[in-house]
């Protein structure tokens, strides 16, 4: 029911204007959500640079060159790439794979290369799912491991703690976490400012480690040692994993509060932490590979040390779900994933929402990892490809930004491309040496989604095409039936998904009830290319005489359409409209299977399961369930 995405509405960059209490509020709302993800990464990046599938010599010429890779790495990827330049393409105060590709989906709609850019927005968006199913497994594993450390003869329990840990998480989601986020917040800043503390003490005794700010140490890590510093970086990555939720968390935060807390907080927390760790391997040698961040801390603080990077893995994990659940609903809005049920979990929040069919598959899959893998050490292979593959296609709808929408000049935009390119590159190019160890797993679930995704997308373009061949005039049908027909009082609503022609659903209504309504509306939900659209120009209505209007509804991708509420606000179509005199007409379609072309056969019938298992439209547009008749038609594809 809900219409292609609308052409030309694009966004200018929204202004989040803020007082210093706003920006300072925001900004500690940050640190708790937005930077979970790359805040844990301290617990198992530095140990699988060197002890991971590629180790290192533990010796002052690789710990250097390690540090000063992440350090690097974190400001050019982190700072350059998403809080300076990325963060500046948002689609009126969103940001994300998506909500960038609606972005410069609507300046190149015309460009033969525009499918190409919406196949890169589709495989940015499976990629995101099977991180999101690596980043709970990988952090909560992390932090629980650090009870073999703290206390060796718990160690068998990691595991099992886990996997309690992680249920619980998610069986929360369905009551909401608008109560324990208000704890994110605090727990987040403790942490940072635990870690960084620990790493500066640890500093402090090998302070011959702050050499490492300068990139020569990187550099001659290259030229020394070529194949395992290119190895290296496939560990080196995990240091920023968690960059692209800057970017994707921006249209709760604002832009400027997530920069403040990142340059003046948490950039300086990681980096701190990571020149701890390197400067306690340079004193202790190889016994500090063991667990180089809870060795950091006193035998005495381990245990709390412990319990608090848990809490630190939850919130983490918290952050990307609710992240899968927020691109879910962009998707369904955008047409590329079938009408999912969606539970809001907060009166007064509109973003706070839950989708139990993705909660319970990404549960079933984060234990399955857990399970599988055994250890954070043996899921790090698996984690960075999705990771990196996503950064490198954010790199490539940047490149369409800087030049359609900011129209950069060339010796400004190349050069800059050309260094994230190499960047990127390179850290996927290293990562993809570990798809024997789990690498596989990733773009394995990446390739399914991708195609669940275009399948969908394609399968409902065609049957919304098949559906407009056999579709009858509306003024053709208005002249021949409405004066002959018998009138019956009340209104009537087709719900149609092309803003053109009659639809299904009222001519079945004709041929097996011999009546129409005295109002009939034809009323088509149009889902524009940017998050919020404005009550004002929500509504376009047209007269089609003798009783026929033609109603279009607009909602931004971030919406979720209303169709009572929106009535409810209409006082240009006659009398104001009444859910008790008011029934609503939908066509449910059953596909026939066709030689014509289209799809591939195996598609087809994947796109007619699909079809079946969607969320009725009753429910997705809040229609009064005593109110709606849904009539069925068979349409080839």
């Amino acid at each position: 029911m809900v219409a292609e995405p609308g052409a030309d509405q694009v966004g200018a960059p929204a202004a989040h204007c803020h007082g210093p209490d706003g920006i300072i509020k925001l900004s500690l709302g940050a640190i708790g959500v937005v930077f979970g993800d790359i805040g844990t990464s301290p617990l198992y990046a530095f140990r699988e640079t060197f002890a991971g599938h590629h180790p290192l010599a533990v010796d002052a010429f690789h710990i250097m060159g390690v540090v000063s890779l992440m350090f690097w790495s974190m400001m050019l990827v982190v700072t350059v790439k998403y809080v300076s330049i990325i963060m500046r393409a948002d689609n009126k105060g969103e940001g994300g794979s998506l909500a960038l590709l609606a972005l410069v989906s609507g300046k190149t709609k015309t460009k033969r290369w525009s499918a190409g850019i919406v196949l890169l927005g589709v495989f940015a968006t499976a990629l995101f799912y099977g991180d999101s199913m690596i980043t709970p497994a990988v952090t909560v594993l992390g932090a629980v491991e650090g009870l073999a450390i703290a206390a060796p003869g718990l160690g068998g329990l990691v595991l099992p703690i886990a996997v309690v840990i992680l249920v619980a998480l998610f069986s929360i989601q369905r009551s909401g976490t608008s109560k324990i986020g208000l704890f994110f917040g605090p727990v987040m800043l403790l942490y940072f400012a635990v870690i960084a503390t620990l790493g500066l003490l640890s500093v402090i005794k090998t302070p011959d480690i702050l050499w490492a700010f300068s990139p020569h140490y990187a550099v001659e890590f290259f030229l020394y040692d070529p194949v395992r510093a290119f190895l290296a970086l496939g560990s080196v990555v995990l240091a920023v994993t968690g960059a692209e939720a800057l970017y994707a968390d921006m249209g709760h935060f604002g832009r400027n509060p997530i920069r403040v807390s990142w340059l003046f907080f948490v950039l300086p927390a990681l980096i701190m932490n990571y020149m701890g760790q390197g400067a306690m391997l340079m004193r202790d040698g190889t016994p500090a590979l063991a667990s180089p961040f809870y060795l950091l801390a006193p035998e005495y603080l381990q245990l709390p040390l412990v319990l608090l990077a848990t809490a630190a893995a939850v919130i983490a994990s918290q952050a990307v779900i609710t992240g899968a659940f927020s691109v879910t609903q962009q998707a369904i809005q955008l047409g590329f994933i079938p009408r999912l049920r969606i539970e809001h979990t907060s009166a007064s929040t509109a973003g706070q929402i839950y989708i139990p069919l993705v909660n319970w598959l990404l549960m079933a899959m984060v234990l399955l990892l857990v399970l599988a893998f055994r250890s954070s050490a043996n899921l790090t292979s698996a984690y960075g490809i999705a990771v990196t593959g996503a950064m490198m296609i954010d790199t490539c709808l940047l490149g369409v930004v800087l030049f359609r929408l900011w129209n950069w000049p060339s010796y400004y935009a190349v050069p800059l491309l050309a260094v994230l390119f190499l960047v990127d590159g390179a850290y996927f190019a290293a990562n993809l040496t570990k798809v024997p160890d789990g690498g596989w797993f990733p773009l394995l679930i990446g390739l399914i989604i991708f195609t669940l995704l275009t399948t969908w997308a394609k399968g409902r373009k065609l049957m919304i095409e098949r559906m407009r061949e056999g579709a009858m005039p509306i003024k053709v049908f208005i002249q021949s039936a409405a004066t002959s027909a018998t009138r019956v009082p009340g209104t009537a609503v087709f719900m149609t998904s092309s803003p053109e022609g009659v639809p299904h659903a009222l001519l079945h209504n004709l041929k097996h009830n011999k009546v129409l309504h005295e109002r009939i509306i034809l009323l088509t939900i149009k889902i524009m290319d940017e998050p919020y659209y404005p009550d004002d120009g929500r509504c376009y209505l047209e007269n089609l005489d003798q009783g026929f209007h033609r109603m279009v509804l607009k909602y931004g991708f971030m919406q979720e359409p209303d169709v009572p509420a929106a009535l409810a606000r209409i006082h240009q179509c006659g009398a104001d409209f009444r859910m008790m005199d008011t029934s609503f007409f939908l066509s449910r379609q059953t596909l026939l299977l066709s030689a014509r072309p289209g799809m591939m056969v195996w598609r087809e019938k994947l796109f007619a399961w699909m079809l079946r298992n969607a969320e009725s439209a009753m429910e997705f547009f809040r229609l009064p369930t005593n109110r709606v008749v849904e009539l069925g038609s068979q349409v080839e594809i």
